[in-house]
């Protein structure tokens, strides 16, 4: 593949990941005109793809980050600490269990986790479905059409107040399974993650961190899927230059969308990216007729 389609696809994916039109969606009308064919290797060059953005949350939100992964280690010391307690408390009636969830970062950490559940088990039963909606620029354009219809919805949506430790554990599970049909290719992630969380109440600054922020977990077990079979794949040494490149173009215009989406927060600007979808969906619908 050419490097120049490689750069392409890299500023497609790192805009369309966190504004809400569709990553997936876009990759695969775009491969369609461009006449992108990796030989099996498609699978892969989109997870690299998906690895670039991933970097980008990292640099965007890395302060945030690096509370989780303490909190979280800290979550799993309390748990066996609490454990060595139990069975302490039969020898000596005063031992004082320790309160695992004690803090909004804490909160934030297992709503998280709850979150990636339905997303990976929705993920792994949808896989072939994904696989062969991939090949297809009709599937993506009526995704595209349902993810319009939500971004209606979250302008449409009252503004909440939910911050983690408002945040009920079902909330959490419904946006994962909301991020769980978001895999489908033309149904953005952040789009329906983002609007989920406004139909649960989550204030809108949080919501949009959130959707950014949950999407690690999930993005990390595709990369770990598809490294494994690594070793099987059949790509040239430019195709490797292409993935690395579009890698790098991703991460940095990732980056920069993250930037941008934080400062429309506030405002109903989500039915401009609404109407952009629905005439993509429409122009990709028509392409595949005609």
């Amino acid at each position: 593949m050419p490097i120049w389609k490689a750069i392409v696809l890299g500023i497609i994916q790192g805009a369309a990941e966190f504004l809400p039109v569709s990553s997936s969606g876009h990759l695969v009308i775009v491969k369609e005109i461009l006449g992108v064919d990796l030989e099996g290797g498609g699978i892969f060059f989109d997870v690299m793809l998906h690895l670039g953005t991933l970097l980008a949350i990292f640099v965007a939100f890395w302060k945030d980050i690096k509370r989780l992964i303490v909190e979280g280690v800290h979550i799993v010391l309390d748990i066996f600490y609490n454990i060595g307690m139990l069975f302490g408390r039969i020898v000596k009636k005063d031992c004082e269990y320790r309160h695992v969830i004690r803090s909004s970062y804490r909160k934030l950490v297992v709503l998280i986790i709850i979150s990636t559940i339905p997303t990976g088990i929705i993920g792994i039963l949808l896989s072939d479905i994904i696989e062969l909606a991939n090949g297809m620029i009709l599937v993506p354009g009526a995704c595209l059409l349902i993810t319009a219809m939500f971004l209606f919805i979250a302008d449409a949506a009252d503004e909440g107040e939910k911050r983690p430790k408002e945040v009920s554990y079902l909330n959490a599970g419904a946006v994962g399974v909301a991020q769980g049909f978001a895999t489908m290719p033309g149904i953005s992630r952040s789009g329906t993650t983002i609007t989920a969380c406004l139909l649960c109440g989550f204030e809108k600054k949080f919501a949009v961190k959130y959707s950014f922020i949950m999407s690690i977990p999930a993005v990390l077990g595709a990369v770990v899927l598809e490294l494994k079979d690594f070793g099987s794949l059949h790509l040239s040494n430019s195709d490797v230059v292409s993935c690395i490149v579009a890698t790098a173009v991703a991460a940095v215009v990732g980056y920069l969308s993250i930037c941008f989406m934080m400062s429309l927060v506030r405002g109903k600007k989500y039915k401009y990216f609404a109407i952009y979808c629905a005439i993509m969906g429409l122009v990709a619908i028509g392409y595949y007729f005609v």
